[in-house]
Parts: structure tokens; C-alpha cells; sequence
């Protein structure tokens, strides 16, 4: 691995990190802060994974927001190259440099030399984290909708934070960003990429935590309310449902009762605004059905 400027640790403990995140409003437990922690002091990243919803990207946005570092968002996709994530050329400049250059005595090389400099250099994220001098957090959203031949690229550059230019030579990481890549588990990851991450796996919060969340989050709610919320969704989670509702669908959901002027959850209240959390015809079936006969609301 070539040589990276070690940057002085972010955390100066797990704690410190769960009370930093607290304090940009990101309730974690002591497995994610702990994760977080490691990650920094052996200069790993993080592969997350869990549920759709349950606030792995979020996590890599309030790192950053603690940390004081920029974040660099690396949207995965089908399709997506390595003209997208790593560079391109600017090829239109270069083109008219080329034609502006057509009516001069200057040398083919001395041309092909400045075409392919800095000023023509198009910077996608990687490249982007790789050459900051700035602390950076690094997310690569969504890494399971990649072909495998992009994951490829990925684990070359998380495996030695440089690229090769051809046009430029290599470009060397002066520091190590903290790396984000989270994943639905829409299809397998190759072991190759787990083994060069720590990994991590953030599921729904369990009900406590899912109240605090949303008293967080929702500063105007009482805390009886609060916890009806966090009661009602919980039912709703063990049903079996195409999609569950995600936290932020909850904050949504503990929004809307809050602008109704809602202080008791009945089951007519539910019903009437369950498409705030279920966004399926026969989850919301489903989900009124369970209303209908659940003691909750007695």
C-alpha cells in the first residue's frame, strides 16, 4: 500500500463518538459507534448493511457532520463506470483546444501533453477522495446495485487508495478518507470486498430507541405520543409486508399526527394515515386489517 500522510485519530473513544453523534441528532447504539471508532483508528472502511430505511446513509452523512469532514457521495447504480465514479476526459475542451491549435506551428506533443493535464482532467468522486488534502468521509451508496466488474474497481482503490492515470502517472492518496458502503443485500457481495472491510450491520431500531429518534427528530410531539408511535410501528414491522416502514417514514408518520393535533392513537387514526408509512396496496391491507383487531388501541 503506498504511503498516506496518518492523519491524527477523528475519535478519542467509542463513547466520544456515540455522544458526538448524539449531538448532531443520530442515535446510535454502542455497535455502531464502536464500528465507527475502529474504523478510524485501523483505516478501514465500513461496509453497512441492513434493511432499506434504517439509517445507513444517514450514518456516513452525521459522521461527516460530526467530524467537521466533507462528504463525497458515490451514488451506485446498474450501469455505472469508471468514467462516472473515477474520471473522464473532458473531451469537448480538448477538441477545441486541438482545433484552436490547428492554425499554429506548435509541436503534435507539446498539444498532447497539455490536452491531457489537470485543466482537462473531469474528477468523479474517487478520484475526488483520493486527492483531497482536506479530512474527508468518503460514502459509496448503495454498492450492491454495481456490476461485478465496478466492484472490482472499487476494492482496487479501498485496497491501495491510488489510481493510475495513464495520460498523468499515479495519483497517491495524501490521507485516507473514513469509507462508507452500504448495501441493501440486493445481491452478494464479493468476499474479496468484505474482507477489506469492517462490517456492519444497522437494523430497525428496537422500540426504545426508535421513540428517542422520534423525539428527536420531532421536537413538538409529547412523549406519550412518542411512544404510541414507536408501539404501532413495531406491530406493523412484524407483519409480513413487500416494505416495511423505514425510521425516516416513521418521523414522517409522528409528523403528520402531530400537524392533526393527534394525542391518542386509535385504530381510525391509524387507518386514515398508514400511507405515510406503507407505500403498497396489500401492505396497507394488511396493516388496517391489524388495526381493525389489535389490542393496542383499546
Amino acid at each position: 500500500m503506498p504511503y498516506a500522510a496518518r492523519m491524527d485519530p477523528r475519535f478519542e473513544s467509542v463513547t466520544a463518538v456515540r455522544d458526538s453523534l448524539r449531538e448532531v441528532d443520530y442515535l446510535s447504539d454502542e455497535g455502531i459507534a464502536g464500528v465507527v471508532y475502529l474504523a478510524d483508528r485501523l483505516q478501514k472502511p465500513i461496509l453497512v448493511e441492513g434493511p432499506a430505511g434504517t439509517g445507513k446513509t444517514q450514518l456516513a452523512k452525521s459522521v461527516a457532520e460530526m467530524s467537521g469532514a466533507r462528504l463525497i457521495r458515490l451514488q451506485c447504480y446498474e450501469g455505472l463506470d469508471e468514467s462516472k465514479a473515477l474520471y473522464e476526459w473532458n473531451y469537448k475542451k480538448q477538441l477545441l483546444r486541438i482545433q484552436a491549435e490547428r492554425n499554429t506551428e506548435g509541436d503534435w506533443s507539446d498539444i498532447e501533453d497539455d490536452i491531457f493535464s489537470d485543466e482537462f482532467l473531469l474528477t468523479r468522486p474517487l478520484l475526488e477522495a483520493i486527492r483531497a488534502t482536506d479530512p474527508v468521509v468518503l460514502l459509496i451508496d448503495e454498492v450492491d446495485r454495481v456490476e461485478v466488474e465496478t466492484e472490482a474497481l472499487l476494492l482496487e482503490i479501498l485496497s491501495d487508495y491510488q489510481v493510475s492515470i495513464p495520460e498523468l502517472g499515479t495519483v497517491e492518496a495524501s490521507q485516507i478518507p473514513l469509507v462508507f458502503l452500504t448495501s441493501n443485500n440486493t445481491r452478494e457481495l464479493s468476499e474479496a470486498l468484505k474482507r477489506r472491510c469492517l462490517y456492519l450491520h444497522v437494523d430497525y431500531p428496537d422500540m426504545e430507541r426508535e421513540k428517542q429518534i422520534v423525539l428527536t427528530k420531532v421536537p413538538d410531539i409529547t412523549e406519550n405520543l412518542a411512544d404510541q408511535v414507536a408501539r404501532v410501528v413495531r406491530s406493523i414491522r412484524q407483519l409480513e409486508l413487500k416494505k416495511s416502514p423505514s425510521v425516516s417514514e416513521t418521523i414522517d408518520w409522528a409528523r403528520t399526527l402531530v400537524l392533526l393535533g393527534v394525542q391518542q392513537i386509535d385504530a381510525d387514526t391509524a387507518t386514515d394515515t398508514v400511507n405515510i408509512l406503507l407505500k403498497y396496496r396489500s401492505d396497507i391491507e394488511k396493516a388496517t386489517k391489524e388495526f381493525a383487531n389489535n389490542g393496542e388501541f383499546s
